[in-house]
């Protein structure tokens, strides 16, 4: 039996990577494994390895790593204990297969520590750009230090193979995250109401912004505009979800919960919303708000428009309804009132989204059930090049 080791280390993570490991549970030929590590494991972000167990997964092994500061400093000792962390996992757990997602620092440790165990590594969302964070070039190595590669459009598998790897091996099923949307049974608004302990009126945002971590300027001046665009729109009610344990994150953390202390009125914020109610919340609200990814690759879907802010997404591809502007509170009240118009609405309501494929969860789980793992870890360079001069 296959034993394939799925990686999680944050609460969006976990939420587009659910469906394929409850596919890989269900099957007679494999043997899941989850490894749950840094925020999860962390209070301060919500304890969220709970809502893994509460779908039903038993976590295998936790790997702890995460210093109660978030500076650079403790960032890069926190690398260096998940690598610790995951080579006792893997000594022990010693999986056919390693299926990790995106581009975090704890999931860059899981596949170093991989390599040197000679796990082969399945990667989801490799190939795609986002020059406002170290994140990016973290995903274009943990890319080259995987061995079968899932991309979200054909740009970003073409991109993966640009970077050496093998187009044998490189297949793009689309966002996961779109797949998951529909078979996902959402919350009504009596219910989410009820569970947030919020009313959602017919002005209503949803806001979650992380450092970007390659930026001049500093995360707190680029929070400190976004709320005071906020706060200008007197009738605009605000759900915030907390920013993830990158460097600089906590400041952040701090001035949202002030800011839901002195407008409680209006705003709340949660450390996770968990992967239901945060699709829940999308068919009643009128905008995402923020950097994060989600509201460029599933927003849309929901027919709702983005603004994205600053430049940590930037290169993404992006649908018509997601609308970018500078971290400047004037430019981003002008942005958001345009966003909230109904024109604006009618507009994204039928918006394709590019990152749409049908059977996600299936294709990749197809691809890993039947890959020849024979010296799957054995790469040879993809020369471009010599393919082009060969023609």
């Amino acid at each position: 039996m296959r034993k394939v080791c799925v990686v999680t280390g944050s609460r969006a993570e976990y939420g587009l990577l659910s469906r394929l490991m409850n596919l890989i549970q269900d099957d007679p030929e494999l043997s899941l494994q989850i490894i749950v590590t840094n925020m999860h494991l962390s209070k301060d972000f919500g304890l969220t390895y709970r809502e893994i167990e509460k779908d039903g997964f038993h976590i295998d092994k936790k790997v702890n790593m995460l210093l109660s500061s978030d500076t650079a400093n403790a960032t890069a000792k926190s690398v260096g204990l998940a690598v610790l962390g995951f080579a006792d996992s893997f000594e022990e757990l010693r999986p056919d297969l390693l299926v990790v997602l995106g581009d975090r620092y704890e999931i860059l440790a899981a596949v170093t520590t991989a390599l040197l165990f000679r796990i082969p590594v399945a990667h989801l969302h490799g190939g795609e750009v986002t020059e406002g964070a170290y994140d990016d070039s973290m995903r274009h190595a943990i890319t080259k230090m995987s061995h079968l590669h899932f991309t979200s459009s054909d740009d970003h598998r073409n991109r993966v193979i640009q970077l050496g790897e093998d187009p044998d091996r490189v297949f793009n099923v689309g966002a996961i995250g779109l797949d998951n949307i529909k078979h996902i049974k959402l919350l009504s608004k009596e219910e989410l109401e009820g569970s947030l302990g919020f009313k959602i009126t017919n002005k209503c945002v949803l806001v979650t912004f992380h450092p970007a971590t390659l930026d001049n300027e500093s995360p707190e001046t680029q929070m400190k505009s976004l709320l005071a665009a906020l706060e200008s729109i007197a009738d605009l009610q605000i759900i915030f979800t907390l920013p993830n344990s990158d460097t600089n994150g906590r400041i952040i953390i701090k001035m949202i919960n002030d800011f839901v202390e002195k407008n409680s009125n209006r705003s709340i914020s949660f450390p996770s919303l968990g992967q239901i109610r945060y699709l829940s919340v999308l068919q009643y609200i009128n905008a995402v708000v923020g950097n994060s990814s989600s509201g460029i690759i599933e927003v849309p879907s929901f027919g709702i428009p983005t603004l994205d802010i600053g430049d940590r997404q930037k290169g993404r591809l992006r649908a018509g309804s997601v609308i970018n502007c500078p971290a400047e509170s004037d430019v981003i009240r002008k942005k958001l009132i345009m966003l909230l118009s109904p024109e604006f609405k009618k507009n994204s309501d039928n918006i394709a989204n590019p990152y749409y494929k049908k059977n996600t969860a299936f294709e990749i789980l197809s691809k890993i059930k039947n890959a020849n793992l024979n010296d799957l870890v054995k790469k040879r360079f993809y020369n471009i090049l010599n393919e082009e001069f060969s023609e």
